[in-house]
């Protein structure tokens, strides 16, 4: 298993900049996975529950958040896109809703955040991913913080998923590294000829396994996307018609949570809960 590096990961956000937030809107397909996202937020965020958002990047999903609580705390172990979310803060109009904004690494946040303080953790975009061997560490301090029986959302990068939208590019390596990839789940440095972009990719019963081992219940596993991820084109021509848009995504929603496509989009979301 691939050790974590948080200075790694630091410089990379630092350097990755507004990317993080351009990544979310460079296609449609990108703007499919994004309202899936979005759809489980909007299902079971309440107005007055209290957030923590987790790598929270340039604020793409705090300026939803925004929309639907008012009491949130912003986190990034990227002061540069820390930085970036409160600069977007007063020109996107969530700044009132933001309490403060912190600088830390989601495997200790003892020194920041008490336990049990919010009624919710928003951990989207896959920064579980990230921290490879310290997963169970990452997710104890997340349910750490969560108050008895709120909630968690979480986004990790998907192993057959991204497998499924880029399969042309795997033909491309070595074998040897392919399969290595593909047992391990690990995009690393000892697999510099498929990515820099140093992450875990998760299987969803691996995530459902590593949820329920630290004692959460899951509620919802979803992929982020299934049913649109190779048909760009298509979604272009329906773009502007609001109600097949909106069919789309009602099919999209209810395909991802099938058991058979949970490993199907890009990402893997989660949704549980923490014991009362």
């Amino acid at each position: 298993m691939t050790t974590y590096d948080p200075e790694w990961l630091r410089a990379f956000y630092d350097a990755y900049g507004v990317k993080e937030w351009e990544r979310w809107d460079k296609h449609l397909v990108q703007r499919v996975k994004f309202e899936v996202h979005l759809h489980y937020l909007r299902e079971h965020l309440r107005p007055g529950d209290r957030v923590l958002e987790i790598g929270a990047g340039p604020g793409r999903f705090t300026v939803e958040l925004a929309k639907l609580v008012q009491r949130i705390v912003v986190a990034d172990i990227s002061p540069v896109q820390l930085a970036l979310n409160r600069e977007n803060a007063p020109k996107l109009g969530y700044a009132g809703a933001v309490e403060r904004w912190v600088e830390c690494d989601m495997c200790d946040l003892r020194g920041h955040f008490a336990d049990g303080e919010f009624d919710a953790v928003v951990c989207y975009g896959g920064p579980l991913s990230y921290v490879f061997d310290q997963r169970d560490r990452a997710l104890a301090e997340l349910l750490r913080v969560t108050r008895p029986g709120g909630l968690l959302f979480l986004g990790v990068m998907s192993l057959w998923g991204t497998v499924h939208e880029g399969l042309p590019s795997l033909f491309k390596l070595d074998w040897a590294v392919n399969r290595r990839i593909i047992d391990s789940g690990d995009l690393s440095p000892e697999t510099p000829e498929a990515s820099n972009n140093y992450c875990h990719l998760y299987r969803a019963a691996e995530l459902r396994a590593l949820l329920e081992r630290a004692g959460a219940t899951v509620e919802a596993l979803s992929a982020s996307n299934c049913l649109s991820t190779t048909w760009g084109e298509f979604l272009q021509t329906i773009q502007g018609d609001a109600e097949a848009w909106r069919e789309l995504l009602r099919m999209e929603i209810e395909a991802c949570r099938e058991p058979g496509c949970a490993d199907l989009g890009n990402h893997i979301i989660a949704i549980c809960r923490k014991a009362g």
